[in-house]
């Protein structure tokens, strides 16, 4: 009897084990649902405009006009204008040094005395030469006078009524008043020479007057043009040499800033004849979150490129230049030509390739050549075929590419979050997926139970019903 049941077990259990391993056998194996990735992306409009592009630079405030202090003489200061100090206004015309001037009034002195002495000399050589001319007329009419009697006694002597004796005399006196002519016009030579050194002595004389006069007015400075003073290194009672720099003036209305550009930026700011165009340009100065800033206009370029420097130097004049200095360094914003239809996207939008994603009607992205044609800061301008009214990425990612599924999230999305989805339930349904559940061993005792707690809601999250029916394979 025991051998019968032993043997009736055993064929029960083979007959179980059996059935179960037909059952595994029958049973279709289950595979999970395979899902694609959707990623989300920040998606902005392409939409061709009108831009002016900025084109941004770093230079330094300078003055067109400066004027270097010197004075032209050395000496002793005695007077200094109340404004001659470091950063004082002054108007044109204003005295500012004067030294002391005993030595340049004497030497004045002394050249006048000298061109009085040579006029003087000059109106005595004239009275000479008149005096001279005088004699010589007489001599000449003397000599006249002497040749008709010599002709005279020539005559009667032909006649026979004259003797030699006679004409003899006569050729003798004709003979003594010629040579008086040429001592007189020996005189008028020798008047003459004196006349003209006399004016040479004048001339000479008046000089020495006007450097003398020169070197008294250049004991004084005066103001050229209204202005600031600066570097100011002189004070009362000083020695000055000659040509020594005491100062500088500045005019502070009329300041230009100096910056550097590429030579391709140059090449966007000439016209087509290859001269300058008048851009408008933003100077501005930041210190401490302060700005100071001005309008500016583009007036002209460097002649040169400079030894060991590339590119091109403009300047551009000062419209109203409140609170600059010369020697400020500024950033200049300088506006070039408006470019027509063209997109402005973030620079994160453009990969190594020159390339952009756009987002297809199905929501999968796609690869757009464009042509970059300025870089604004953190945006780019570019111009693409077929780009207009296209939804851009906003920012590339390694894993974004053609072809990828995307969940567009567009401007104002973001800021308005959507409240999670929800459903209800049936019982048959809401049993099988709490069994499934408790019936995952490899489900983490936390996640498990936050997990039921959802499920034995009212309302079941529907992304939550979804991920358990894919892993349960329907």
């Amino acid at each position: 009897m025991l051998l019968s049941l032993t043997l009736g077990l055993f064929a029960y259990a083979g007959q179980m084990v059996s059935s179960a391993m037909k059952e595994r056998m029958s049973r279709k194996p289950r595979t999970s649902q395979q899902r694609e990735r959707v990623f989300t992306v920040n998606v902005i409009t392409a939409e061709p405009q009108s831009i002016t592009p900025m084109l941004e630079a770093f230079g330094e405030v300078q003055s067109r006009r400066t004027l270097d202090l010197r004075m032209a003489t050395g000496g002793q200061v005695i007077e200094l204008a109340e404004g001659f100090v470091e950063g004082g206004q002054v108007q044109a015309g204003e005295v500012l040094v004067r030294l002391n001037d005993a030595d340049a009034r004497s030497a004045l002195g002394r050249t006048e005395a000298d061109v009085t002495d040579a006029m003087a000399e000059v109106e005595e050589a004239d009275r000479a030469l008149l005096l001279i001319t005088d004699e010589l007329e007489a001599a000449r009419d003397q000599a006249d006078l002497r040749s008709r009697a010599l002709e005279r006694q020539l005559d009667l002597k032909e006649r026979g009524v004259g003797t030699a004796a006679a004409v003899e005399t006569a050729e003798l006196a004709a003979s003594s008043a010629a040579q008086a002519v040429l001592s007189r016009r020996s005189a008028v030579d020798q008047a003459k020479a004196r006349r003209a050194q006399a004016q040479t002595r004048l001339a000479r004389a008046e000089l020495a007057l006007q450097d003398a006069s020169r070197r008294w007015k250049d004991t004084v400075l005066t103001s050229e043009f209204s202005g600031t003073l600066s570097t100011i290194s002189l004070v009362k009672g000083g020695l000055v040499s000659p040509n020594e720099k005491i100062g500088s003036l500045i005019d502070p209305e009329t300041l230009e800033v100096a910056f550097r550009v590429s030579t391709e930026q140059y090449a966007r700011l000439i016209d087509r004849s290859g001269k300058l165009i008048k851009s408008q340009a933003k100077v501005s100065l930041n210190v401490f979150e302060t700005e100071l800033s001005t309008d500016a206009v583009l007036s002209r370029d460097s002649g040169s490129v400079g030894t060991g420097q590339t590119g091109r130097l403009l300047f551009a004049k000062l419209l109203n230049p409140r609170g600059l200095k010369p020697g400020d360094f500024v950033t200049v914003a300088l506006s070039e030509p408006t470019l027509e239809n063209i997109i402005k996207l973030p620079s994160s939008a453009l990969n190594a390739d020159s390339a952009v994603l756009v987002l297809t009607e199905d929501e999968r992205l796609e690869i757009a050549e464009v042509r970059v044609f300025r870089q604004q800061g953190d945006n780019i301008l570019v111009r693409g075929r077929g780009l207009s009214g296209r939804e851009v990425v906003a920012e590339q990612t390694p894993v974004l590419g053609s072809g990828i599924k995307v969940k567009p999230l567009r401007s104002g999305e973001a800021s308005t979050p959507k409240e999670p989805e929800v459903i209800e339930l049936s019982p048959e349904r809401r049993a099988k997926l709490i069994a499934a559940i408790e019936g995952n061993a490899y489900i983490p005792k936390d996640a498990k139970e936050r997990i039921l707690k959802q499920l034995k809601q009212d309302k079941v999250p529907a992304k939550v019903v979804e991920r358990i029916e894919s892993r349960m394979g329907g």
